[in-house]
C-alpha cells in the first residue's frame, strides 16, 4: 500500500508561491497520495519525465500525484535553487513528499534535505547517475556554468553535502547507478553512505530516463 498524505495544494497558493525559470504549480487538490517530485538534470526540462510517468500511471500512481520541477541548471545549487525547490515542496500542500531526481538535480535535492529542513518532508530521496561524490566530467564546462562548477569533485556542493553525514534524517535514501555511464567519473561517486546503492549494469547516462528496470526499482521504492 502507498502512503498516504493529509494535505493538498489550492491554486491559488501554488500560484503565489512559485517562481523560477521553467517551473509549473503543482496540482494536487484530488490526490490523497504522497506526491512523488521528478527533477531533471543538466541541460534538459521537465520533458525528460515522460516514460517514468507513464509507467508509474500503468502501475497505478495517480497521475495528478506525479510532479515536475523545473529549474536553470546554471544557477547555484545551495545559493538559489534549494530554495526554490523548498517553495515548490511547501506550494504542494503535502506533510510528505517524495523526490526522483537525476544527474545534477540529485545535487538542490539534497541540499534542501540536509540544510533546507527537507528531512522533515522528503520521505524518499532517489537519486539517478547523481554526481553525489562529484563528476570529473564537469571540468569541461566549469569555467562558465555554475551548474558544472557544482558538479566538481570536492566543490563547495559537494564538500558540504558530504561533510559529517551523508544521509541525515528520518529520509530514505537510494541510489542506483551504472558502471557504462559515461558522464558520472568515477560512477560509483553516486553511491552514498547509509543509502541503499543500487547498481544496474549497461545503463548510459540518459538510459536511466527510459529503463524499465529503473522504473520497477523506483516503483518499488514509492510503493513502501
Amino acid at each position: 500500500m502507498r502512503r498516504l498524505s493529509t494535505a493538498a495544494a489550492t491554486a491559488a497558493l501554488t500560484a503565489a508561491l512559485l517562481t523560477g525559470p521553467g517551473t509549473a504549480g503543482p496540482a494536487l487538490a484530488d490526490t490523497a497520495r504522497i506526491p512523488v517530485i521528478l527533477i531533471h538534470g543538466r541541460n534538459a526540462d521537465s520533458g525528460v519525465w515522460g516514460p517514468l510517468t507513464a509507467y508509474l500511471v500503468q502501475q497505478g500512481v495517480p497521475k495528478e500525484s506525479i510532479l515536475t520541477w523545473g529549474y536553470d541548471t546554471s544557477q547555484s545549487t545551495n545559493e538559489v535553487l534549494a530554495a526554490r525547490l523548498a517553495a515548490y515542496v511547501d506550494a504542494t500542500g503535502a506533510a510528505r513528499v517524495n523526490i526522483v531526481a537525476h544527474s545534477l538535480g540529485s545535487l538542490p535535492s539534497r541540499w534542501y534535505v540536509k540544510f533546507g529542513g527537507g528531512s522533515r518532508k522528503v520521505a524518499n530521496w532517489i537519486s539517478l547517475a547523481g554526481p553525489n561524490h562529484g563528476t570529473g566530467m564537469a571540468y569541461l564546462c566549469a569555467l562558465w556554468d555554475q551548474g558544472c562548477r557544482d558538479m566538481t569533485p570536492g566543490s563547495y556542493v559537494v564538500s558540504h553535502l558530504n561533510q559529517d553525514t551523508e544521509t541525515p534524517g528520518p529520509t530514505r535514501y537510494t541510489t542506483i547507478r551504472s558502471g557504462s555511464d559515461e558522464q558520472i567519473t568515477p560512477t560509483t561517486s553516486t553511491a552514498l553512505s547509509g543509502a541503499d546503492n543500487i547498481e544496474i549494469d549497461g545503463l548510459r547516462h540518459n538510459d536511466f530516463l527510459t529503463s524499465t528496470d529503473v522504473f520497477r526499482r523506483i516503483d518499488d521504492i514509492l510503493a513502501r
